[in-house]
């Protein structure tokens, strides 16, 4: 089993995300990550996990996927990283460069270790990452990729990024406290943010860099695919049914 879906596997998601997109709700036209979750399980045969397991979506002694769904312009967060013995990383990062260093690796570990304890509890041989990236036109692309295997477990290397303290901003009479920010050297491109000094989230802005090179299509029902396959362009309907009419279609056989 490929944490790959085929190309019909994937006109599939994209039914279900039209399907969805058309139903009257109040909120903003997004897909809650528990919508794109459900999806996923549904189209691959997975389970929907209620955990905090770093898999969102698993076929136990096959494959797991992470899933992620957002604006584009969302800032990402990877997750909430509460680093072992932060109290006293922290200091230290503050006194030198190598401590810097030392407490960004820390995070890494630390992502590398949450995705290697999925790979071991649910015996996966593979885990992939689903993401649904949406855009203010209604386009969207939904893209996967194969992060982590039982023979190479890691997702980030340590020696790819130096990592420093921010300066502290101050917004709207409001001090915005430091984030350790980790940037890809081969890039020089930020690639991570950890706000350890507040509520630990780990701001991934480097997955920027596995958006897919693929057309996003201006008409409904064009489905353009990446040139490896792996990903999908599509437009989402603007249009939303009548209460009315969806009342009827769920009382027609009641």
């Amino acid at each position: 089993m490929s944490v790959y879906s085929t190309k019909p596997q994937l006109r599939q998601i994209v039914q279900y995300l039209t399907a969805y997109m058309q139903i009257p709700y109040f909120q903003d036209d997004t897909v809650p990550g528990k919508v794109m979750e459900k999806i996923i399980a549904l189209v691959r045969g997975g389970e929907q996990l209620a955990t905090y397991d770093y898999v969102d979506v698993v076929i136990p002694g096959e494959v797991g996927w992470q899933v992620k769904s957002t604006k584009a312009a969302t800032p990402l967060t990877w997750k909430r990283a509460k680093i072992a013995n932060a109290s006293a990383l922290i200091p230290a990062s503050e006194k030198s460069p190598e401590g810097e260093q030392k407490l960004g690796n820390a995070i890494i570990e630390f992502c590398n270790a949450h995705a290697q304890e999925s790979l071991q509890r649910f015996e996966l041989q593979e885990i992939g990452y689903a993401r649904l990236i949406m855009f203010d036109d209604n386009t969207a692309i939904y893209f996967e990729r194969a992060i982590c295997s039982t023979a190479n477990p890691h997702i980030f290397e340590a020696e790819d990024f130096n990592w420093r303290w921010s300066t502290a901003k101050v917004a709207t009479k409001k001090e915005q406290l430091s984030a350790l920010h980790g940037t890809r050297i081969a890039t020089k491109k930020k690639a991570f943010a950890w706000h350890g000094r507040g509520e630990n989230q780990l701001h991934f802005s480097g997955e920027s860099d596995w958006w897919p090179k693929v057309k996003r299509p201006q008409k409904l029902g064009q489905l353009n695919f990446s040139a490896d396959g792996h990903a999908i362009a599509f437009k989402l309907p603007s249009n939303k049914v009548g209460w009315d009419d969806l009342t009827r279609f769920l009382t027609a056989n009641s």
